[in-house]
């Protein structure tokens, strides 16, 4: 019965999902290409004789998590085809600056029977991917019904999400164990898919940890802290809706010590860029990333420097002496912290991480973050911060260190895949 449910909603949410398409493209214009797409009406262009390695990854965070996959599995199957999908035009932007030509790419088509059927008949996918926490009930019955290996890989649980699960019973039984896998990134998300009907959960740890500097970036954030003098600098990275103001109240706390001090505010969604610029500029002097000249000092007036660019986010965290988390002063659940980490800049993240508990806690301990409970205890963290420079130092060490503990994950899903998908040889597919 909730199978039905779920499929009558979707006809009914279809036909308004391309007017909210529409809706959204006026801020954000790429919602108003590639709609057939997310119909399953594809056309990749492709050799169909090669075997085809289907990753999801629905927007930036997810794209950039699974670079160090992606980037393993065409080396490791140079005879495959890899076909990357998202669900927003950021993600699918970040997907072709990453990639460019290397990737096949498309939207992930709604869940309805038709749609993915289609996508499915013309991808002909040999595996499929799924990343972090993406699971689409009818998509999973079509490929379980295909004898399509579809596998969740870097998957996440939160105890929240499994509680709204569970509710559904049987349900939420059925469409879990129709996974051919599932790679978790702890125990904990482990134990969480367990009691949700995933047979055998195998922990590999988070793929976000192997995820490298780009040596340009981190020349790029070295050009902008020399561009901004010698002042103390902190960034606020991937905030989100009706966090910035929380943002700027910590900020004028800490003008009231450091009246020198430059917040590198960076908007998590690119189409608030300027709603966030008009926030900042009602009290302080703003410039834009976009408008930097390279090499130009920036004026030392400015006091809030828009990081209002795509694709940069390590340059950001490298041109700052701390990094606040976004999405954690509002119920959103956090951001990636661990970019910074392997970056060397210290993080400060809000009372709202469950989205990432594991990495979080984790850095907690090893001393590579302080956790604050609100805007006026980060203001006051940050002035303790910024004027104990041993202290920022041993977290800076202690990030780094962190960061390069927990890598491996990549390794361990490119070997597990690997059982899904045909010899180099031409030989059929192994056995799982």
């Amino acid at each position: 019965m909730l199978r039905l449910l779920y499929r009558a909603a979707w006809w009914l949410i279809a036909p308004a999902a391309v007017l909210r398409l529409l809706w959204r493209s006026r801020r954000e214009p790429g919602y108003r290409y590639h709609v057939a797409e997310r119909f399953g009406r594809i056309d990749l262009r492709r050799d169909a004789r090669r075997a085809l390695i289907w990753v999801h990854a629905v927007s930036v965070g997810e794209t950039r998590a699974a670079e160090p996959l992606v980037r393993a599995l065409l080396a490791a199957h140079p005879e495959c085809d890899l076909l990357l999908t998202h669900m927003t035009p950021s993600g699918r932007a970040t997907g072709e600056a990453l990639f460019g030509d290397a990737v096949l790419r498309c939207y992930l088509p709604y869940d309805t029977p038709g749609a993915v059927g289609r996508f499915l008949v013309k991808a002909r996918p040999t595996v499929g991917v799924l990343m972090e926490t993406e699971v689409w009930p009818t998509l999973i019955e079509c490929c379980a019904a295909r004898r399509m290996p579809l596998i969740l890989a870097n998957a996440r649980m939160s105890a929240r999400s499994a509680a709204r699960a569970s509710r559904f019973g049987r349900a939420t039984l059925t469409v879990f164990g129709g996974l051919a896998d599932v790679y978790a990134q702890s125990e904990a998300d482990a134990a969480r898919f367990r009691a949700l009907g995933v047979a055998s959960p195998r922990v590999f740890g988070n793929l976000k940890f192997d995820i490298a500097p780009s040596p340009r970036l981190l020349m790029l954030g070295e050009a902008w802290r020399a561009a901004f003098g010698d002042r103390p600098v902190w960034v606020a990275a991937s905030t989100r809706d009706g966090e910035e103001a929380l943002v700027l109240e910590a900020f004028d706390r800490l003008q009231a010590a450091r009246p020198d001090a430059l917040l590198v505010l960076v908007p998590r969604h690119p189409q608030r860029f300027d709603e966030v610029a008009r926030l900042a500029q009602t009290r302080w002097r703003v410039a834009r990333r976009s408008q930097w000249r390279d090499g130009a000092p920036v004026d030392p007036s400015t006091q809030v420097w828009l990081g209002d660019s795509m694709g940069e986010m390590t340059a950001y965290y490298a041109c700052a002496r701390l990094a606040f988390i976004g999405g954690s002063l509002v119920p959103t659940g956090g951001q990636n912290l661990i970019e910074s980490c392997a970056a060397g800049t210290p993080v400060l993240f809000g009372p709202s991480m469950f989205n990432f508990s594991r990495a979080s806690a984790d850095a907690l301990a090893a001393g590579a973050a302080v956790q604050v409970a609100d805007s006026a205890a980060l203001g006051e963290a940050l002035i303790g911060l910024l004027e104990d420079r041993a202290r920022r130092d041993a977290m800076a060490a202690a990030a780094r260190d962190f960061a390069a503990a927990h890598r491996g994950a990549t390794e361990r899903t490119v070997a597990a895949l690997a059982q899904w998908l045909p010899e180099r040889s031409g030989s059929p597919a192994r056995a799982r």
